[in-house]
C-alpha cells in the first residue's frame, strides 16, 4: 500500500474548476498530490481531519505588490492567513528589479521599498535572492515599465528616446530570459504618464517574443476609462500578446454605474483578442496620496506619511480641520504619503465580481503603516460576504476565480487545481465560517474560517498562526505554461 507524507481525510474537495464539491481524501507525497479518492486506512506520516470542511487549491493572488515583503516578512502571514499560496508581483509598472538606485525611489516605486531595497540591477539577481531566502508563498513576478524607465531615463516628463527604449527593451529581455512572467505598466502614475502608446508597444513586443503577457494599471480609470481600455486593447493587438486589466474599476462619483459600459467593451474585445482582468472586493482604492485623487473621492484615509507618521490611519478631512488648512494643503504637508480613497460604487464592484472572467487580486500594499484591509481580507471577503451572504455566485465558482482561472491566465503549471500530479498547494476552510475580519479601522486582522494552508506539501498556516515554514518558490517563466494565446473559448 502506498505510504503518504500527508493524508487529508473527510473533507469536501472543491477542485478549482468550478465543478461541484465531492467528498474525497487527498494523499500528498513530498510537494505533490498523488491521489484523490478513498484513503481510509492508508499509511501516512500525518493525517489532517477535514470533516465538515472544504479542501480547495491554494488561492492565487492575481495582483500584488509583494516584491519586497517576501524578504521583509517571509512568513507572509497577511496572505497565508487568507489561504493564498501564490502571489503575482511586479504589478502597476512597479517591480523591485531590474533596478539599483542611488537615490530615493520616486512615487509610486516607494510603495514597495526604499533606496536600499532597490539593489537588484538584474532580474536574475532578484530571483536568486528569492531562491536563497524563500518565503512561505510561491511568487511569480513581472518587470515593471516604470522600473525600466527609472533605470534608463533622467526625467519622466517626456517620451523615451529611441536609445532609451532600446535600453529598456534590453533590460526587459534580460528579465524575461531570467524568468519574469511578463510586462506591467502603471500609465496613470507620473513615471509613466508621459509614455506614448508606441513606447509601450515597443516593450510589449519583447514580452510577446518570450511568450508572456502584459498587465496594466491603465492610464485612466475614471472619466476616460473606455479610452484607456481601448489603448490596452491596441497594445495587446499590435504587440501580439494577452492583456490583463489590473484591478478593474470605474473611479469617481461621476462615473458610478459605468461598469455596464466597460464590461460590454471587454466582452466585445474578447471576441477578437485575449483580454482578462482582476478585481478586489472593496469600494475603496489605495495608492500614493495625491490631491488629484482626493478631489474625486468621497473620503480619504491616510495610510502612511514620511513627514507626519502619526497621521497614519486618520481621515484626511479630520487632519485638515485639526491643522486649520484646506485638504490640498494637508496633502502637501503629508507627502510623501499613501492613502485609501473611497471612490467606487458597490453596484459596480458586484457587477465586476459577477463576471465569469474576473480573477481575484488583493492589490494590497504590505509596507503601509495602516494598510487597506484588502491586504488581509480580500479572499475571505469574496467567499464569506459575496458568495455566502450575498449569493453572487456559489462557493465553487468563487474558488475558481481565485485558483483555476488565475492559474490558466498566468500559465501556472500544475497549480490552481486539485488533481493527481498537481503541486500540493492546499487550503482547508470552513465554508460556514470564512469571513474577512480586517476593517478600515483595524486592517491587520486575520480572517476567520481558514484552518490549514499547505504550500508545496508543507504546512505554512495552522491553528491560527504561521508555522514558520518557508517552502515557497520563485516561479520562473520557463517553469510555467505559456499564457494562453486565445481566451475567447472561456468567455
Amino acid at each position: 500500500m502506498q505510504a503518504y507524507d500527508i493524508v487529508i481525510h473527510g473533507g469536501d474537495v472543491v477542485d478549482g474548476t468550478g465543478a461541484a464539491r465531492r467528498r474525497a481524501d487527498i494523499g500528498v507525497v513530498d510537494d505533490r498530490i498523488v491521489v484523490i479518492g478513498d484513503l481510509a486506512g492508508a499509511q501516512a506520516g500525518s493525517r489532517i481531519d477535514a470533516s465538515g470542511r472544504c479542501v480547495a487549491p491554494g488561492f492565487i493572488d492575481a495582483h500584488t505588490h509583494d516584491d519586497n515583503i517576501v524578504f521583509a516578512t517571509p512568513d507572509m502571514a497577511m496572505k497565508v492567513s487568507q489561504g493564498v499560496t501564490t502571489v503575482i508581483a511586479g504589478n502597476c509598472g512597479v517591480s523591485l528589479a531590474p533596478l539599483a538606485l542611488q537615490a530615493p525611489p520616486p512615487p509610486p516605486l516607494d510603495l514597495i521599498g526604499d533606496q536600499r531595497d532597490y539593489r537588484f540591477a538584474r532580474f536574475a539577481d532578484y530571483l536568486a535572492a528569492l531562491d536563497a531566502a524563500p518565503p512561505a508563498t510561491n511568487i511569480a513576478a513581472m518587470v515593471g515599465h516604470s522600473t525600466l524607465r527609472a533605470g534608463e531615463m533622467d526625467r519622466f516628463d517626456r517620451a523615451a528616446t529611441s536609445d532609451e527604449i532600446a535600453g529598456m527593451r534590453r533590460r526587459l529581455g534580460e528579465g524575461l530570459a531570467a524568468g519574469a512572467i511578463g510586462l506591467s505598466t502603471g500609465l496613470f502614475y507620473p513615471p509613466a504618464r508621459h509614455a506614448p502608446t508606441e513606447e509601450v508597444i515597443a516593450l510589449a513586443e519583447v514580452a510577446a517574443a518570450h511568450g508572456t503577457l502584459y498587465a496594466t494599471h491603465m492610464r485612466d480609470e475614471g472619466d476616460h476609462v473606455l479610452d484607456s481600455i481601448r489603448e490596452s486593447m491596441r497594445i495587446g493587438s499590435e504587440a501580439g500578446l494577452p492583456v490583463i486589466l489590473s484591478h478593474h474599476k470605474v473611479a469617481g462619483i461621476a462615473n458610478h454605474g459605468r461598469t455596464v459600459e466597460t464590461l460590454a467593451l471587454i466582452d466585445e474585445a474578447r471576441r477578437h483578442q485575449p483580454l482578462g482582468f482582476d478585481v478586489y472586493p472593496y469600494v475603496a482604492a489605495s495608492t500614493v496620496l495625491s490631491a488629484e485623487r482626493v478631489r474625486v473621492a468621497s473620503r480619504t484615509l491616510v495610510t502612511w506619511s514620511k513627514q507626519e507618521p502619526g497621521m497614519s490611519g486618520r481621515d484626511l478631512a479630520d487632519i485638515a480641520r485639526d491643522w486649520g488648512v484646506a485638504p490640498e494643503a494637508a496633502v502637501a504637508r503629508l507627502l510623501p504619503a499613501g492613502a485609501v480613497y473611497f471612490m467606487m460604487d458597490e453596484a459596480d464592484v458586484q457587477r465586476i465580481l459577477r463576471h465569469p472572467e474576473a480573477m481575484i487580486g488583493s492589490d494590497g500594499l504590505p509596507h503601509d503603516a495602516h494598510p487597506h484591509p484588502r491586504l488581509w481580507g480580500s479572499f475571505p471577503r469574496v467567499l464569506g460576504h459575496y458568495s455566502r451572504e450575498l449569493a453572487l455566485f456559489p462557493l465553487e465558482e468563487a474558488i475558481r476565480r481565485m485558483t483555476g482561472l488565475t492559474a490558466a491566465r498566468f500559465g501556472l503549471r500544475d497549480r490552481g487545481v486539485l488533481r493527481a500530479g498537481a503541486f500540493a498547494d492546499l487550503v482547508i476552510l470552513d465554508p460556514a465560517a470564512i469571513i474577512d475580519r480586517a476593517s478600515f479601522e483595524t486592517p491587520k486582522k486575520p480572517a476567520a474560517g481558514v484552518e490549514t494552508v499547505l504550500v508545496n506539501g508543507r504546512r505554512v498556516w495552522a491553528s491560527g498562526a504561521p508555522t514558520g515554514a518557508r517552502p515557497g518558490r520563485a516561479l520562473r517563466r520557463m517553469d510555467l505554461d505559456a499564457p494562453m494565446k486565445d481566451w475567447r473559448a472561456s468567455a
